[in-house]
């Protein structure tokens, strides 16, 4: 990103939520008055199967690497539980399918259904932001937001999920719950992440799985008060410090404003959440980040609903 495109981001985006939070009393919401904590386990779906600690797969992109150690330091609080996570930046659906002609940067033995197969896992959590060919070469001459781009994305995710199945089958043991997580807004195409997440959705719905609304979290569905909308798919880089936030003050990070405010992406980065820049070989994120503690918080607590429902 340019640096005159993230000064315009920054231009728009933070003027009207300072101001917003100027009309505030100097005390930050508490995390579990949102909706989506405040939603239980019972609501959410059970799928059926054996009882015991959840064995979770983690795949994706550079989001989910960079949140990946976040994300099983959230699960293993919930309880005990088995967790691998093997993602790739850049990469998206198709770079896990087996048996594609196009080559991908995921080695076979970490495609879905090998892992699947090794490893048998009772969740395989699903995360990708929606890459193209600018990132992959899976995604060989589709262009994002395009016609062919969503037809891809559908075949795809419908794929993946069939390949799950399968392996799951041909290891003998249970198919397990895939949970495909909801992304957060896209600061320059808000229509293609709404467009992407009712995707998943529908597959989930379709296969039985669940979705997690992990990028609720970090849209400005999250803001807390009634003074500005509620959009899910409006990016922000800035929300109130939330309870958890301001009891960890190096996730709080401008305490000392209108009770706190959180950054939530980099000046330089309106698409990642990890406030340490992104480099060549692809890490979990080294710093205290707000974004990945929201990320990662939200699809843990999809996991944990899934607790005692295999």
């Amino acid at each position: 990103m340019s640096r005159d495109l993230s000064r315009h981001l920054k231009k728009r985006a933070v003027p009207a939520l300072i101001a917003a939070l100027l009309l505030l009393p100097l005390c930050g919401p508490d995390a579990a008055a949102t909706p989506a904590a405040r939603r239980s386990a019972a609501d959410r779906p059970t799928p059926s199967g054996t009882a015991g600690p959840p064995r979770v797969l983690y795949l994706g992109d550079s989001i989910a690497t960079e949140s990946q150690d976040a994300l099983g330091e959230w699960i293993r609080a919930g309880g005990p539980a088995d967790y691998t996570s093997l993602p790739y930046s850049g990469m998206t659906v198709c770079d896990y399918l087996e048996g594609r002609p196009e080559s991908s940067f995921v080695p076979d033995r970490h495609k879905a259904a090998a892992l699947v197969r090794s490893l048998r896992p009772t969740v395989v959590v699903l995360q990708f932001w929606g890459n193209a060919w600018a990132f992959t070469p899976c995604m060989h001459g589709v262009e994002a937001g395009s016609p062919d781009y969503y037809t891809r994305y559908r075949a795809d995710v419908a794929a993946l999920t069939d390949q799950i199945t399968a392996a799951a089958r041909d290891a003998g043991a249970a198919r397990p719950v895939v949970v495909w997580v909801l992304q957060g807004p896209d600061a320059f195409r808000p229509e293609r992440v709404r467009r992407i997440n009712s995707l998943y959705a529908a597959q989930a719905d379709g296969s039985g799985d669940v979705v997690s609304d992990a990028g609720r979290e970090v849209s400005m569905a999250a803001y807390p008060y009634d003074n500005l909308p509620h959009d899910r798919y409006a990016w922000t880089q800035y929300l109130p410090c939330d309870r958890y936030e301001r009891e960890h003050p190096a996730f709080c990070t401008d305490p000392g404003s209108y009770g706190g405010v959180t950054r939530l992406h980099r000046d330089d980065d309106a698409l990642h959440y990890c406030l340490a820049p992104v480099t060549a070989d692809s890490r979990a994120c080294p710093v205290p980040s707000p974004g990945v503690l929201r990320y990662s918080r939200a699809i843990a607590r999809t996991v944990d609903g899934l607790r005692g429902a295999r």
